[in-house]
């Protein structure tokens, strides 16, 4: 798409109140996104300093992947293995990938006006392992644990227009929570020892058979 397609697609949808998650990867696309008013930007892996600063000053959500998305391909390279452009030098391109990843994270975090927010880009294989992208940002990316939590709960509320609603702990929010095992803070791969889940209010727990 050009600059001016991604302008034109991006301030329509501002106009009707809706929101423009833009998945790019080249630093030319993240510009194009961020001038255009775009809502998030997700990947970003090709992005420099100027990017990060852009998105900073013009308000734009970040949405890197670093912990989960190559490495759960690459997990099951069996599985892929074959199927449209899954092949072996498309592998070798994602192996190779994850240090791209990790650097590019590493410069994004010190723009601290950046608002970067949780997400996976989750594909089969990953769904329901989310905790591993938070964790991975902080022993491996660096991230203080507190602004990688922040980064799946307020950030990413206020990132789907929901933040009245959910994200923090407040009155009149709705109880949405996830209570682990130890403090995260301390620890962050206290996110895998989850206790049980409440969801408006309602408490669940994953009791095994027994007890």
């Amino acid at each position: 798409m050009s600059d001016e397609q991604v302008l034109a697609a991006c301030s329509e949808a501002k106009n009707l109140g809706k929101r423009v998650w833009v998945h790019a990867h080249a630093a030319s696309a993240v510009r194009a996104a961020a001038v255009a008013g775009c809502t998030t930007v997700t990947h970003g892996s090709q992005i420099t300093d100027q990017e990060a600063q852009l998105m900073a000053e013009r308000g734009t959500f970040f949405e890197p992947q670093t912990g989960l998305l190559l490495q759960n391909y690459l997990e099951n390279k069996d599985r892929f293995l074959g199927d449209g452009n899954f092949d072996e030098a498309g592998f070798k391109f994602m192996q190779e990938g994850i240090a791209l990843n990790d650097a590019m994270f590493k410069l994004a975090i010190r723009h601290k006006t950046l608002k970067i927010n949780m997400g996976t880009d989750a594909v089969a294989g990953a769904h329901g392992q989310n905790a591993r992208e938070i964790i991975y940002r902080v022993q491996k990316g660096g991230q203080p644990a507190m602004d990688a939590i922040m980064g799946a709960t307020s950030i990413n509320a206020d990132a789907i227009g929901l933040k009245d609603r959910i994200g923090a702990l407040a009155p009149g929010m709705e109880a949405d929570l996830i209570a682990v095992e130890g403090d995260p803070l301390a620890d962050i791969s206290a996110l895998l020892r989850v206790a049980f889940v409440m969801k408006g209010g309602k408490v669940y727990r994953n009791i095994a058979p027994g007890q």
